[in-house]
């Protein structure tokens, strides 16, 4: 249930006396953060100022904490998703958490509320576009795919074309029907980063640029993936953090999914 359902919800719910005005005040001193033990808040209503819910960050959080948080948020929001979740982690989530799917390429793990057991693998979209997702190397894999489950567990299509770095340009020109079918572009490089620059000269769409921490010693762990990225002649590209395949996602879905607000 998203954040506007449930409080339309609680108020019906009073009106009708179903809740007493004293439970329902109870209820609403959790409507905007509730306290997880003594080591979260989570934010209830993210959904309501930007669209998309509050997702875990995993990586630095136990097993426990994750779990306590999960069953907190699985109240109140269709998705509930943690990223950069080990597989060691993963299994123990698996083993607490029922209904739990784990996306190992992408290290994240989901819940929802779709359909009855384990998430599946796929949601149906809620908006329309498609998020058209590249590589530019089978080791950038994970960025990418933690780029696809976010988008795809967020309600878009996503469209992937993995293994077309500039390297090998062919890869690329053989499947410019990608490029062409969709309205936003994730290209995921490490190494020296080129290929964002030559998506942009291809596409008619907005291209996010996604620097990984793949590549040999003076590709500084990202940092000239980075650069290059940012030094991009090609216009209409923008730039998120290293390995950052999650807020490339998000920024992808915020473009698809505020893009009615340009309709008079």
């Amino acid at each position: 249930m998203s954040q506007p359902e449930a409080l339309r919800s609680l108020l019906e719910s009073v009106a009708t006396g179903k809740v007493s005005p004293t439970v329902a005040l109870d209820k609403l001193k959790y409507l905007a953060y509730e306290p997880v033990g003594e080591f979260a808040r989570i934010d209830h209503h993210r959904q309501l100022r930007t669209g998309f819910p509050e997702v875990i960050w995993g990586q630095g959080k136990t097993p426990d904490q994750i779990v306590q948080i999960m069953a907190a948020m699985r109240q109140r929001n269709s998705v509930v998703m943690a990223t950069r979740i080990e597989s060691d982690v993963a299994e123990q989530l698996e083993a607490k958490v029922e209904g739990l799917r784990y996306y190992p390429m992408a290290k994240i793990a989901a819940l929802t509320q779709f359909s009855e057991g384990i998430a599946p693998a796929r949601i149906e979209p809620q908006y329309s576009g498609n998020i058209g997702i590249l590589s530019a190397g089978t080791a950038d894999l994970p960025v990418a795919e933690e780029a696809a489950v976010t988008a795809e567990l967020s309600g878009f299509r996503v469209l992937r074309l993995w293994d077309v770095g500039v390297a090998g340009i062919h890869r690329l020109l053989d499947n410019r029907h990608v490029i062409a079918q969709a309205s936003v572009l994730i290209v995921v490089a490490g190494m020296e980063g080129a290929l964002p620059s030559v998506v942009a000269g291809l596409a008619d769409c907005p291209v996010i640029a996604v620097p990984t921490s793949v590549g040999y010693g003076a590709s500084f762990g990202g940092l000239a993936p980075l650069l290059t990225m940012l030094n991009s002649c090609a216009a209409g590209v923008g730039v998120v953090n290293i390995d950052n395949g999650f807020g490339a996602a998000i920024l992808a879905g915020q473009i698809l999914r505020t893009a009615g607000k340009l309709v008079s």
